[in-house]
């Protein structure tokens, strides 16, 4: 089952800023079990439109190319990884 993490983010989001070394470690503790896809929502706005996000940081957990979970915001990093791993 491929399980992606899509992270809307933009350069000037405090938020977001917060969020990248919860990030990081997600991406070390996961490794090759998920794909992180980190989209600007600045450079890329028709992605952002495509799934409905109006705030960020949001981050939207897909399995096997269907939406699985969604958290907006600073989100603990035990909330991600149980999104992940649900």
């Amino acid at each position: 089952m491929a399980v992606k993490l899509l992270d809307f983010w933009a350069e000037w989001c405090g938020p977001c800023r917060v969020m990248a070394p919860v990030l990081e470690e997600i991406k070390k503790e996961l490794g090759s079990k998920i794909e992180v896809e980190e989209i600007n929502v600045d450079e890329k706005p028709q992605e952002a439109q495509k799934f409905g996000v109006m705030s960020i940081p949001t981050y939207i957990i897909m399995k096997d190319d269907k939406e699985v979970g969604r958290k907006i915001g600073v989100t603990a990093k035990q909330e991600l990884l149980e999104l992940l791993n649900g």
